[in-house]
């Protein structure tokens, strides 16, 4: 192999490592648990007589958000985006609109805990400073034999696990999704209920965006139904159905479909 042959093909060696790591940090998956909890009112107790799917109009149920925010607005995109899992779709407008569906989103105060973590201990063997032998040639080439001192580097082994308490600063990240009847409630009272869920997910990070996705993603299979009790759903990011949430309804899509669009896989 050329000098130059060699170089070229190191150098192809060293751009695929780089990409090999690109791909490799670009495909690992993180799993996310989250709670959530939904309930659905049977049309008797509700008195509605909507067909399937279902139109809906969309709203902050937070005035504090406002509904001219970014963050606002890319909330409600991931919230159609999951409701279009489910056969709904977004009305022309309010008045054509089968329900109103509230959106509230946000971060609780942040808390504290004290948790127990299993530390590995480590500890070095080995090593020191010993002496050998060596023959070496003068100037006058006079071979003799001198004696010099050869270091080696101690062993770093695994010997246990040590228990250690720290103190860690949890953030409760939720979405919560209500549909209402488009119509006034009897004697003045606020529109019936048709459903909501409400999804939450804790842990150390306060990246509320990014959760956003996750959240709006384990909502998808309880939206229309009624979970009984609150349920720990495994998310995992990214995988087909974050991106499906992620990637949002095309903007060519009409605003008032006239087939029920098919769940996500």
């Amino acid at each position: 192999m050329t000098p130059q042959s060699f170089r070229l093909h190191r150098q192809g060696w060293t751009i695929f490592g780089a990409v090999s790591a690109l791909c490799l940090a670009g495909c690992s998956t993180t799993t996310y648990v989250v709670k959530v909890d939904a309930i659905s009112k049977p049309a008797s107790v509700t008195g509605a007589t909507i067909a399937s799917p279902q139109s809906y109009r969309i709203k902050s149920k937070n005035p504090a958000l406002g509904e001219e925010s970014l963050r606002y607005r890319e909330a409600a995109d991931l919230v159609k985006t999951a409701l279009s899992g489910k056969g709904l779709y977004e009305a022309p407008s309010t008045e054509k609109a089968d329900m109103i569906v509230e959106l509230d989103y946000g971060m609780e105060k942040a808390k504290t805990k004290v948790e127990s973590v299993n530390v590995p201990v480590y500890a070095q063997t080995g090593g020191g400073v010993r002496y050998e032998q060596v023959p070496v040639v003068d100037q006058r080439g006079i071979s003799s034999v001198r004696t010099v001192a050869v270091y080696d580097s101690p062993n770093t082994d695994l010997v246990g696990y040590d228990d250690r308490y720290q103190q860690v600063t949890l953030y409760e990240k939720y979405l919560r999704i209500t549909a209402r009847e488009n119509r006034p409630g009897p004697e003045g009272r606020p529109p019936a209920e048709v459903w909501s869920v409400s999804a939450t997910t804790e842990d150390e990070s306060n990246d509320l965006r990014k959760y956003l996705p996750i959240m709006a993603s384990a909502t998808i299979g309880y939206i229309g139904k009624d979970s009984a009790n609150q349920q720990q759903v495994k998310i995992t990011d990214p995988s087909r159905l974050t991106d499906f949430v992620k990637k949002g309804l095309p903007e060519s899509a009409p605003v008032a479909a006239t087939a029920t669009p098919k769940p996500a896989g």
